[in-house]
């Protein structure tokens, strides 16, 4: 399998306009938060003051228009002033609420779009190289700056067929949870291309919810530690998941294990000291030593 960042974002631009500043060093850890790039804030700034200023014009209408009513319902009640003027001037006061409200929402655009010019780390991890130059033009959503990715913890992703499936879906309901839900958290290893480095330690934590028809496999995660980022995304490593919950079994020296046809045998010797035939259900091969599954209890005497 290989490893993957649990969480990995492509850094694109909001808002179009020419790069005018690059904030990181290329393959630096950043933080959430950091500024990374600037795209050049004049055109932005100068909507902005626009439509602060399209908000001053309305605030004042609105204020006007206000005190326009107010002095025609004073008027209204010693009939000094017809009811179509009076509702004129209410007209005129709910155009003018209506025009400061779309003031306001034009300035709000305006500061996002000014907010948008400096693009920050939206997680912490470590950042690919800048992918744009200083004075290329960035169109948004589309152009692509960077990429970063998280280190720690990291995810580890392989492919079990359905044979294994089996084994590990009955080891994780012996758990008490279920392979979707991590298997109980069940402990794996993982060694990597250097030999010489250790084997990395971590939990199953998740796997998908069907098998698939084209290769009859289900793609399962695995979360590792990885404090110090020696492990990288896109490395391969060779898992090594327990088949079953640790147990007693019966062992013996691989040589003892002979063949009759399409079975797996061993010689037994009785009390008589008679040899006989034993049909076994091997296992897996242990420093020299088969593990037998089934047909031995591991008082018997057999022939080496």
């Amino acid at each position: 399998g290989r490893f993957e960042a649990v969480d990995q974002v492509a850094i694109r631009s909001r808002v179009s306009g020419y790069l005018d500043k690059v904030s990181f060093q290329d393959g630096a850890l950043v933080n959430k938060g950091d500024l990374l790039f600037t795209i050049d804030q004049r055109p932005y700034q100068a909507a902005y003051d626009a439509a602060k200023s399209q908000v001053d014009v309305a605030k004042s209408l609105l204020e006007f228009t206000k005190m326009q009513l107010d002095r025609a319902n004073e008027l209204a009640k010693t009939g000094n002033i017809s009811p179509a003027t009076v509702d004129d001037r209410r007209r005129e006061y709910l155009a003018a609420q209506a025009q400061m409200q779309g003031a306001t929402a034009a300035l709000t655009t305006a500061s996002l779009n000014m907010e948008f010019t400096e693009i920050k780390a939206p997680l912490s991890g470590r950042i690919d190289r800048r992918l744009v130059s200083v004075g290329n033009l960035v169109q948004p959503d589309s152009t692509l700056l960077t990429t970063i990715v998280t280190r720690d913890p990291i995810d580890f992703y392989f492919d079990v067929d359905e044979r294994l499936y089996f084994s590990y879906a009955r080891d994780a309901k012996a758990r008490g949870g279920s392979m979707q839900e991590g298997a109980g958290g069940l402990d794996v290893q993982v060694q990597v291309a250097d030999r010489a480095e250790a084997v990395f330690k971590g939990k199953l934590d998740f796997a998908e919810n069907r098998i698939d028809n084209a290769t009859g496999t289900m793609r399962v995660r695995a979360t590792f530690p990885n404090p110090d980022g020696v492990l990288q995304p896109g490395m391969f490593g060779r898992i090594n998941v327990p088949g079953s919950l640790p147990h007693s079994g019966v062992l013996v020296p691989d040589e003892a294990i002979g063949a009759d046809q399409d079975r797996r045998i061993v010689l037994l010797v009785d009390e008589a000291g008679m040899v006989s035939a034993k049909p076994v259900r091997t296992g897996p091969l242990l420093d020299g030593y088969r593990v037998i599954r089934s047909g031995l209890t591991g008082a018997e005497t057999i022939v080496v």
